[in-house]
């Protein structure tokens, strides 16, 4: 079974010139411990999808499924992790403190330490767990956000454009991290531009014209 799937999902956006149509009818399947990138060009959707996906938006027609159940409006991180582009850190927790935050919420504080420990020294970060996200460069945050989405082992994790603001280095540890989550079963969706990120895929789609094709 399919860990996220997508039916004929539409999303559209008023503006003067008219209303533009964005998503228009958008399929797709993640199976659990499969890796799948999503690419297109810019302005070509794949933020308002992953919105979509994630529950961060509402689509204006079509269903989102997590685990064969329909998605919430504000789904748990156990069932849904999410990097989005703009990140999210909470600026008043230092990086160990938003890395371990789904694990609270979630009531699994047992595993707080060993995990956010893990997460930070595979990532790279774990000499900055004590400071805030105002405190360090962009692409480090992007690293604790990322931890921070795959801390409760979510059963799907979105990931918009996870290698933006990395360096080679870097970028080859997410892009391990990414594959280790799928081999414990997380169905793992990328939107990327990156190569290097499509190389490591089972699978990639392309988002074009509002719609969904295979590579």
């Amino acid at each position: 079974m399919s860990a996220l799937v997508a039916r004929g999902v539409t999303r559209g956006f008023d503006h003067p010139d008219g209303r533009i149509e964005v998503l228009r009818g958008v399929d797709l399947a993640v199976a659990a411990a499969e890796v799948v990138t999503v690419s297109g060009r810019s302005g070509s959707g794949k933020s308002a999808l992953f919105a979509v996906l994630c529950g961060f938006d509402k689509p204006d027609a079509g269903t989102v499924e997590v685990c064969g159940a329909p998605l919430p409006a504000v789904p748990p991180w156990s069932d849904c992790g999410v990097l989005p582009q703009a990140l999210g850190l909470a600026q008043e927790l230092t990086l160990a403190e938003n890395v371990a935050l789904p694990l609270r919420l979630s009531g699994r504080r047992a595993e707080v330490a060993d995990r956010v420990g893990e997460l930070l020294a595979e990532l790279g970060i774990a000499a900055l767990a004590d400071r805030y996200p105002q405190e360090v460069s962009y692409g480090q945050q992007q690293r604790a956000a990322l931890a921070r989405a795959v801390s409760a082992r979510p059963a799907v994790l979105l990931a918009d454009e996870p290698t933006a603001h990395l360096d080679h280095d870097s970028v080859a540890v997410v892009l391990g991290l990414l594959r280790r989550t799928a081999g414990e079963g997380t169905a793992v969706l990328v939107a990327t531009h990156h190569d290097a990120v499509h190389r490591i895929a089972d699978r990639e789609l392309a988002l074009a014209e509002g719609r969904i094709a295979a590579v």
